[in-house]
């Protein structure tokens, strides 16, 4: 297959796609040092806190639904604009913000706008190339990606130790800035007019029955799904288990965070290895295999420790990472192949649901089990277990039913 018009160099896009995608875990991890100083200050408690993450991602999934047809719609370069200047402006509104009411409006308009990068961005690698050069570049930005919630925390961390926790927004909204003036200078449009389908919410409503249709579908985007939302029981938990279970302070974040990107980052640059070596299934297989060794080896270190102890407590999370890094970029591929038409809307209906369940996993699962290394070990490898059985149930499926045209 030939690239689509324009086809813009790995070198060009790949810093530009992963800084686009790095709003959402900024957006989440950076405040997790500052939650009990934001408490004390807006005058809510642990629980409400808790909700600033669960308001964020609810918006975050449910305007995921639109980003996608919108940009098959108007193209990919003027949805991406939009979404990085609103969530500029929500930044600077969350920064201002004296109430805990206040804070929760803004940080919904900030979910709002947070994933036209994410979402968008995956559907420009797949307008540009195609089999393993597309999963090289998917790899590549998942790698730089992945910087993102190491550095997230720590920055949080180091903010709050020399000024106030509304430094920590102006911060995203300056980082969101530098990343729009990057786009506006040199990100392409990538779906040209020819390719767009019609703006309408009966178009909209279309492309989302068609993909709800395919039964490919949910196996497919639950196995893309749960391995990553495995390692977000402990993300969304992150306050709880650092502070709380390991006994550490607001500066050692880095503990959880390093294993876990790094790992994710080790793993994102083997699937870029793999690409034109192995098959996607193969890598996915690989990756799967990998989450499921991590799993038991966390459970084990669970049961076997009076209480979570560094190093052991966090090593199988940079194991666990580094199979998602590796299964993740194929799964999303395929999952984009499956409606080539629609690609946009593909990546939106992936993004709501992998929201939607880490909506309730910050907001419904992670209060209930962050109060111990158990919880948190079974709860995550329950979670990977059925993401498996997705994949061996998309595995059994997909053979009877071809990719969507449309």
């Amino acid at each position: 297959m030939t690239p689509i018009t324009p086809t813009p160099s790995r070198k060009q896009i790949a810093p530009l796609l992963a800084g686009l995608s790095m709003f959402g875990p900024f957006a989440i991890d950076t405040m997790f040092p500052a939650f009990p100083r934001m408490a004390e200050d807006l005058h809510t408690t642990a629980f409400g806190m808790q909700q600033t993450l669960s308001v964020y991602m609810i918006a975050f999934a449910m305007m995921s639904l639109l980003h996608g047809p919108l940009s098959d719609a108007l193209g990919r370069r003027r949805i991406i604009l939009g979404g990085v200047a609103v969530f500029v402006l929500a930044s600077i509104g969350c920064a201002s913000a004296d109430s805990i009411a206040e804070l929760l409006v803004y940080r919904a308009v900030q979910g709002m706008s947070a994933g036209a990068g994410m979402i968008v961005g995956r559907a420009i690698i797949r307008d540009c190339f195609d089999g393993a050069e597309a999963q090289r570049l998917m790899s590549t930005v998942s790698m730089i990606f992945g910087l993102a919630p190491a550095l997230a925390p720590i920055v949080g961390g180091w903010i709050i130790t020399f000024a106030r926790w509304p430094m920590i927004f102006v911060f995203l909204a300056a980082f969101a800035a530098l990343v729009w003036f990057g786009c506006l200078l040199l990100l392409p449009e990538t779906h040209p007019p020819a390719r767009r389908t019609p703006l309408s919410v009966r178009a909209i409503a279309g492309t989302y029955r068609t993909i709800a249709r395919d039964p490919v579908f949910p196996p497919l985007v639950l196995a893309g799904t749960l391995g990553f939302n495995a390692l977000f029981v402990y993300i969304s938990s992150a306050p709880a288990f650092v502070i709380n279970l390991l006994g550490l302070d607001e500066q050692h974040f880095a503990w959880l965070f390093i294993p876990a990107v790094g790992g994710l980052m080790f793993g994102s640059f083997l699937s870029g290895r793999m690409a034109g070596r192995l098959s996607g299934q193969a890598t996915i297989a690989t990756g799967y295999a990998i989450m499921l060794l991590a799993s038991l080896v966390n459970v084990s270190v669970a049961l076997l420790l009076d209480r979570p102890q560094l190093p052991w407590s966090v090593l199988p999370i940079g194991l666990h990472s580094t199979g998602i890094g590796i299964a993740f970029p194929s799964l999303t591929l395929i999952l984009l192949d499956r409606f080539p038409g629609i690609r946009g809307g593909a990546s939106s209906m992936q993004a709501f649901v992998s929201l939607v369940m880490s909506a309730i996993i910050a907001g419904v699962i992670s209060p209930l089990v962050s109060g111990s290394a158990i919880g948190l070990a079974a709860t995550a490898a329950s979670i990977t277990a059925v993401g498996f059985l997705a994949w061996r149930l998309y595995c059994l499926v997909a053979r009877r039913f071809p990719p969507v045209c449309v």
